[in-house]
C-alpha cells in the first residue's frame, strides 16, 4: 500500500539523519553519495549501480527507487483524520436551542414577544432577554446550571446539560462559529474520541467554577468548553514544542487570542468563571490527550517497507512525560475538590474578596451588582397575587405548582 510520507529535519545532528533508500539485504550508505558502497555479501558496488542479473532489472530497480524516494517526501508522520464530531456537536446545538424555543411558547406568556411572525418561535421581550432567546424558566426547564438544584436536589447532570444550552440567537451564533473554527482544526488532528472527551470533560470543569463562585441565577452555554479548546491548544504547542516551526509566532499569537477572549469575561451577564474553569481544565487535559511522539519515532516505525531509519529514539522525550503526570494528577486533584465543596455548599466568595473581579469589574458605563427585585404575594383561593415593590404593579396569576416554584422568576418578570 503507497504511504505519503514527508520528512521534514531542522538542524539534523548525526542521530537524527533522514531515511534513506535500501532493498532488503543491501547496506545503506549515511547519506547520498557516489562512493562505493558495502553489500552485505562483502562486495563492493557503486551507488546506484544495478543488483539484478543484468542491466534491464538494474534499470527497473532505479525506477522502482526513484518512485519510492519521490514518495518519501511526502510522508506526512501523523493521521489526517475527517472531521465529523465537531459539525454534529454544532447541529446538537441548534436542534436543542430549537426545541427550548418550541417549548418557552412566548405567545402564550407574553403580550410582546419579538418576532412575532414566528409563533411559538418568537423570542421574549428584548428588556428580559436581550440575546433573542428564551425565558430564564424555559431554559431551566431544559436542564441550565442552577446550583441550589446541583447542591439540595442532587441534580449534577445540569453541570454537562448546561453546555448543550444557548441563551438566545446571538449567543449560540458566536459559540458555534468559535467550534468550528476551533475545533475543526483539532478534529482533524487528533481524531473525534480524544477531542470529544476533551470538550466535555472541560465544559464539566467550567460548570465546577462557575458554581462555586456564581451561585445566584442561572447559566448555560458552551463557552467554557470552548475555552477548555482554546487551553488544550497552547498545551499541545508547549508539550509537543520540538515538532514545531515557528514556535514562538505561533505561540504569541495563541496567548493573544486566549488574553483578548478572557478580558471580554469582565463584561457584567457574563460567566467568566466558566471561561477560566473550561481553560485550565482543557490547558491540562491537552497535556494528557494531545501528546505527540517525536519526530525520530515515527518516521522510524512508518517508512514503507524496504526504508530504514539510521537512528532509535523513545516515543517520547522525558520532559513529556513529566507533564503528563503532573497534569493529570492536577486535573484529578482539582475536580475531586471541586466537587467536595461544591457539594457542600460553599461559596468561594465568602473566602476570596476580589474574586468576584474576574468575572465582572465595575465601570461608569456599566454595574456588576445584580439588581434586587422584591415583590410581595397574596394566595387566594386558586389565583396567586404578585406586587412589585420598586414599581407598584401587580398581576395575578393562576396558582399553580409550578406557578407557586417560580415566584422569584414572576417577580423578576414584572419588575423588568
Amino acid at each position: 500500500m503507497d504511504s505519503k510520507i514527508e520528512i521534514k529535519v531542522t538542524n539534523p545532528k548525526n542521530g537524527d539523519k533522514v531515511v534513506h533508500s535500501v532493498r532488503p539485504g543491501h547496506a545503506t550508505s549515511p547519506s547520498p553519495s557516489s562512493q562505493p558502497s558495502q553489500s552485505s555479501d562483502g562486495r563492493r558496488r557503486r551507488q546506484g549501480q544495478g543488483y539484478g542479473h543484468g542491466e534491464g532489472e538494474g534499470q527497473r530497480n532505479r525506477g522502482r527507487e526513484g518512485q519510492q524516494a519521490g514518495r518519501l517526501i511526502d510522508f506526512m508522520p501523523f493521521k489526517k483524520w475527517v472531521p465529523w464530531m465537531i459539525p454534529g456537536f454544532v447541529l446538537v446545538n441548534i436542534f436543542l436551542f430549537m426545541i427550548t424555543m418550541y417549548i418557552n411558547n412566548c405567545p402564550k406568556n407574553s403580550k410582546k414577544c419579538v418576532g412575532s411572525f414566528l409563533g411559538r418561535f418568537s423570542f421574549q421581550p428584548f428588556k428580559e432577554n436581550p440575546l433573542l432567546g428564551p425565558s430564564s424558566s424555559t431554559l431551566e426547564k431544559m436542564g441550565a446550571l442552577e446550583v441550589s438544584k446541583v447542591v439540595k436536589s442532587r441534580q449534577a447532570w445540569r453541570m454537562i446539560s448546561c453546555i448543550w444550552l444557548h441563551a438566545g440567537v446571538f449567543h449560540i451564533l458566536a459559540n458555534m462559529l468559535s467550534l468550528l473554527f476551533i475545533g475543526i482544526r483539532l478534529e482533524q488532528e487528533f481524531g473525534f474520541v480524544r477531542i470529544g472527551m476533551l470538550y466535555l470533560i472541560a465544559g464539566f470543569g467550567g460548570s465546577i467554577l462557575s458554581s462555586l463562585f456564581i451561585q445566584t441565577g442561572i447559566s448555560v452555554g458552551a463557552s467554557g468548553a470552548l475555552f477548555g479548546l482554546l487551553g488544550s491548544m497552547l498545551s499541545e504547542l508547549i508539550t509537543n514544542w520540538t515538532i514545531y516551526s515557528n514556535k514562538f509566532a505561533a505561540l504569541l499569537t495563541l496567548v493573544l487570542v486566549i488574553v483578548i477572549n478572557l478580558a471580554m469575561g469582565i463584561l457584567p451577564h457574563v460567566d467568566n468563571f466558566a471561561h477560566i474553569g473550561g481553560f485550565i481544565s482543557g490547558f491540562l487535559l491537552g497535556f494528557v490527550f494531545l501528546i505527540r511522539p517525536q519526530f525520530g519515532y515515527v518516521s522510524q516505525k512508518k517508512v514503507p517497507p524496504g526504508y530504514i531509519a539510521p537512528s532509535r529514539k523513545p516515543k517520547h522525550k522525558t520532559y513529556q512525560y513529566v507533564l503528563w503526570v503532573c497534569s493529570l494528577i492536577l486535573l484529578i486533584a482539582g475536580f475531586a475538590i471541586g466537587l467536595v465543596l461544591l457539594l457542600r455548599g460553599v461559596n468561594l466568595n465568602e473566602h476570596c474578596s476580589w474574586c468576584h473581579y474576574m468575572s465582572c469589574i465595575p465601570t461608569p458605563l456599566w454595574s456588576c451588582k445584580n439588581r434586587q427585585v422584591y415583590c410581595q404575594s397574596t394566595e387566594f383561593g386558586k389565583s396567586l397575587n404578585l406586587t412589585c415593590i420598586s414599581n407598584g404593579k401587580s398581576e395575578i396569576y393562576p396558582l399553580t405548582e409550578e406557578n407557586t416554584s417560580q415566584v422569584q422568576q414572576l417577580c423578576s418578570k414584572l419588575c423588568g
